[in-house]
């Protein structure tokens, strides 16, 4: 008999609720574990990709690298959510938001922590990586300063 296939289920670890288990960019959990987000860049044609991806969608190509999303991103929009999707009922109210980065965007969740009042477009954020209650993984935008 052959040797049974493991299975890379590290992507199970990710989100408030995680509804995908398995994935080709399981590294990305391991990253968010070390404290940094990842996202990818296409050694071909150098497009940069977040969240990251297995495969160009510019080029099509599959030869990717990985790159830490640091520094700091403008916030462009966001959204207050009163409503949410299952499994993010107990989390309201939260906003999401797009932080845009030059040469890509991040898409995510302002912290908790950041009073409504002080969210304004075009202010400077940083994404960094986050460990919730329930110990699931996950990246938030953070305040500068």
């Amino acid at each position: 008999m052959g040797k049974k296939k493991e299975v890379d289920d590290r992507f199970k670890k990710f989100g408030t609720v995680s509804f995908a288990a398995i994935t080709k960019i399981n590294d990305f959990v391991t990253s968010l574990e070390e404290g940094k987000v990842m996202g990818t860049r296409c050694t071909d044609c150098g497009m940069m990709l977040f969240p990251p991806r297995a495969d160009c969608h510019q080029c099509l190509a599959s030869n990717m690298e990985w790159f830490e999303v640091s520094g700091t991103g403008k916030l462009v929009t966001y959204s207050k959510l009163e409503y949410a999707p299952m499994g993010f009922k107990e989390d309201l109210p939260y906003s999401i938001a797009v932080l845009d980065y030059g040469d890509y965007k991040v898409f995510g969740r302002i912290a908790s922590d950041v009073p409504e009042d002080q969210i304004k477009l075009g202010m400077e954020m940083k994404t960094v990586a986050n460990e919730l209650p329930n110990k699931q993984l996950n990246y938030v935008f953070q305040q500068i300063g």
